[in-house]
């Protein structure tokens, strides 16, 4: 018996002096800073592989998940979510899918659609309980609305133009490209959906005739054909030249005193460096969009979208083009990575600190969108640079003089 518990004693202190000698090996470090070790930098090959049930296709999409840098810690909720999984409603001139706050928790401040109009494709005449922002990615749409004044426009949206209808404003669309058009929708409510839009084929519908004949100072059977269902999205005919459109809708007041539509693609930057450029359109020059505010941000392959945060408004992001990696940082602390590409949605709640960089071979192209009248960020190395050195230094254990070279004005991009 002696002998037995003698072996266990001498087992036991054997695996203690191992297990401080591992720890001593994997103390934290400089890009490892967390104990226990995060990362598979920290593991054996056998700690890492996932022998059971999995879809490779989809893993290899984000990579960030199944293989995260040792500098994340902790956990959020999930930022990531794609419209290219979310299923598409289609008809005959059209199709639509959408991310709401029911799809994802985070999104709360706004909701996503993706439409796609055939040349032709019609989004039948209606209006919302929320104000509509949008963005043109491919062709181009005619947009028709009014405002509560009776003054009504008619505008063509190219490819990288944005149209803003307040709450309430009736409005039509119609695809007008070669190859009719594309274009992301986004609500200033995380509940609004693409499917409780107020129809006007639903209203005319569900109104007796008698009542109809009143209203519009008609007999009732001039009504006896109108859809007993509503249309949603239809084939119709291209249009006419826009300047017959826009003649046809004049009024006596004339046209609405502030554009509903905002072609950021041909502004000039905000911001270029080597690294890319920042396109901006709030409040300041889209002077109709009170409660939507929204940067394009473009990225060279190894260029990021420096370290900074929101003060006034979650993120919504929507990735146009390219691929990218993004670190959302929490208290906690909390530090989680996700791979984005085109057609993803990624949300990074207000004040929390984030980055951007782009991981592919050509440019990244998002769309940041904010619940807001005015976009705003505060950069990390500008707060830094605009801190006494001496404190910046004895915070970060760096030499004053390397603080005293950090740049004053923000960067937003910087190259690889």
């Amino acid at each position: 018996m002696s002998d037995t518990l003698s072996r266990r004693g001498l087992l036991a202190a054997g695996a203690a002096g191992g297990l401080v000698l591992t720890q001593a090996a994997q103390a934290a470090t400089f890009g490892n800073p967390d104990l226990p070790p995060q990362g598979a930098i920290n593991a054996n090959p056998g700690s890492v592989t996932d022998p059971g049930p999995s879809n490779p296709d989809l893993a290899r999409n984000l990579p960030s998940f199944t293989d995260p840098p040792a500098t994340d810690v902790g956990s959020m909720g999930r930022f990531w979510n794609s419209f290219n999984t979310a299923p598409r409603r289609q008809q005959n001139g059209g199709w639509a899918r959408q991310v709401t706050k029911h799809d994802f928790s985070v999104s709360d401040q706004i909701s996503g659609v993706n439409m796609r109009l055939s040349r032709g494709g019609i989004r039948e005449l209606h209006w919302h309980q929320q104000a509509e922002w949008a963005v043109v990615t491919n062709g181009a749409v005619r947009v028709t609305v009014m405002d509560e004044d009776g003054r009504a426009s008619v505008a063509d949206v190219k490819a990288g133009g944005l149209w803003y209808f307040p709450a309430g404003f009736p409005h039509g669309l119609q695809g007008i490209g070669p190859d009719g058009a594309e274009f992301v929708l986004a609500f200033d409510n995380g509940e609004q959906t693409e499917y409780n839009t107020l129809l006007v084929t639903d209203w005319v519908a569900h109104t007796p005739p008698e009542v109809l004949a009143k209203n519009f100072g008609m007999p009732a059977e001039t009504f006896r054909n109108i859809p007993l269902q509503n249309r949603w999205i239809f084939q119709g005919e291209p249009p006419g030249s826009l300047a017959a459109d826009q003649a046809s809708v004049r009024g006596p007041l004339g046209d609405p005193p502030r554009p509903f539509i905002f072609d950021l693609a041909g502004k000039r930057p905000d911001k270029v460096t080597a690294g890319g450029q920042v396109q901006i359109a709030d409040s300041r020059n889209f002077e109709v969009s009170t409660t939507i505010a929204a940067a394009m941000v473009t990225l060279k392959p190894g260029a990021i979208r420096e370290m900074h945060w929101h003060p006034n408004a979650d993120e919504w992001q929507y990735w146009i083009a390219g691929e990218g990696r993004m670190t959302v940082f929490d208290t906690g602390p909390a530090a989680q990575t996700a791979d984005f590409r085109a057609g993803d949605i990624g949300v990074v709640k207000k004040n929390l600190g984030h980055y951007i960089e782009n991981t592919g071979s050509t440019d990244a192209v998002f769309m940041e969108i904010f619940r807001t009248n005015r976009y705003a960020e505060f950069s990390l190395t500008q707060w830094l640079a605009m801190t006494p050195p001496a404190i910046v230094a004895a915070t970060l254990n760096l030499d004053p003089a390397v603080v005293e070279r950090l740049p004053k004005d923000r960067a937003e991009v910087m190259p690889r």
